[in-house]
């Protein structure tokens, strides 16, 4: 990594420093672009990521798995399990990667040691970088320009990886469509006298999933979804308490449970830019889509739009294209359209009809589920697709070289 010289142009310049951003910038680097990275250095991020076997080939593209892997856990096993004790319940399923000749579904990993990774790749790459915000746009025609707090970057395309409330996104005059769940993630680690068995166990609740996924040694992850009301009294716990109520509800799954100090809630709702590139702007990960922690679904699908947007990048500049016009844009909005639109239904979907007492609703949900557990090609089809769509997935969250 090496401080950028603000009088260059560049070819691409990717906004926003996170584990989206620094990914993007990696690979495209990696593939020959002129690129540099505008915003500040990540901060401490108490949170964890289940980086799924398609985010895994990604990261190994940019060069930051090797470093990662270390500090992920395999997640060999996915059990899903009914505990909303209404009239019709599912029975509980267990997913092995091994039914689909994989070692494991995907790591989960502590994003502090992601960052860590990506940023040791960053430097290893010898990656520019303004480590500033970007303060104002201008769209210059034939390329755009970004204003930092200390001068100026020019590029003929903007990648937007810059979260949820992305300046990049406004700036472009992109609105979004936005909507709320009447529940928070309440999210802690925990260690435990147990062993996890590289399993992650998502329990259905009336108020949403209680989800435990395994970290390094005996230690796991937990997104406990809740409605506000329930919400308030679980923050009132101390630690014994909060280790004490998490045994109970995982079943006594993993044994003791001692809750680390690093706990945290956030409100739960959903939102889709109304598209995903605009002026010399393309939106990648959470600046074009959100939606809550359930199934492992979002920094993996922001995965597939980088893998995605470097593949249409390549082809473009095959072609002779400008890596910021009309074409290009236009290349990367129809190739993302299918995956985030039925990863968002279905995201929604799921979590709706948990939180509904209507019944057909729960016979749907309760019916899905039973195929699963007896249905060979069904259950095997439903693995593959939660991990990476089968039509229109990237080459590189495939593992295969770009042509």
């Amino acid at each position: 990594m090496h401080e950028h010289d603000s009088d260059r142009s560049h070819e691409i310049a990717v906004v926003g420093a996170g584990p989206a951003g620094l990914t993007a910038a990696l690979l495209l680097k990696a593939q020959g672009f002129d690129t540099v990275l505008v915003g500040p250095r990540p901060g401490a991020d108490p949170r964890t990521t289940a980086l799924l076997t398609g985010s895994v080939n990604v990261l190994g593209a940019a060069g930051a798995w090797d470093r990662a892997s270390a500090h992920a856990a395999p997640m060999r096993t996915m059990r899903i399990v009914d505990a909303t004790r209404r009239l019709v319940r599912a029975p509980e399923v267990a997913f092995e990667a091994g039914e689909i000749g994989l070692e494991a579904f995907g790591f989960n990993i502590e994003n502090d040691r992601l960052n860590e990774a990506l940023l040791a790749a960053a430097d290893a790459a010898g990656l520019e970088w303004v480590a500033e915000p970007v303060v104002g746009v201008v769209d210059a025609g034939d390329r755009i320009e970004l204003e930092t707090e200390g001068g100026r970057v020019r590029a003929r395309l903007a990648v937007a990886a810059d979260g949820a409330r992305s300046f990049m996104r406004e700036a472009a005059g992109i609105g979004v469509r936005t909507w709320d769940y009447p529940q928070h993630a309440f999210v802690t680690i925990f260690g435990h006298t147990g062993p996890h068995h590289d399993a992650s166990t998502e329990f259905h609740t009336p108020s949403g999933p209680f989800t435990v996924v395994p970290l390094e040694a005996r230690r796991s992850s937990l997104v406990w979804v809740e409605k506000p009301e329930n919400l308030a009294w679980i923050e009132t716990l101390n630690d014994g308490e909060l280790s004490r109520e998490i045994e109970r509800r995982s079943h006594r799954l993993l044994g003791k449970v001692t809750v680390e100090k690093v706990r945290g809630a956030i409100p739960l709702g959903g939102m889709v830019a109304r598209k995903l590139a605009a002026h010399r702007t393309v939106l990648v990960a959470e600046a074009g889509h959100r939606f809550p922690p359930i199934g492992a679904q979002g920094l993996n699908l922001g995965f597939r739009d980088i893998a995605g947007l470097v593949e249409i990048l390549v082809a473009a500049r095959r072609k002779g294209d400008d890596l910021g016009g009309a074409a290009t844009l236009s290349a990367y909005k129809r190739s993302r359209k299918a995956d985030i639109e039925s990863r968002t239904l279905a995201v929604d979907l799921l979590n709706r009809s948990l939180l509904s007492e209507f019944l057909p609703a729960s016979a749907a949900r309760g019916l899905g589920l039973y195929a699963a557990t007896r249905v060979g090609p069904l259950r095997r089809f439903m693995m593959r697709e939660g991990l990476t769509p089968s039509l229109g997935a990237p080459r590189l969250s495939r593992g295969l070289p770009l042509g």
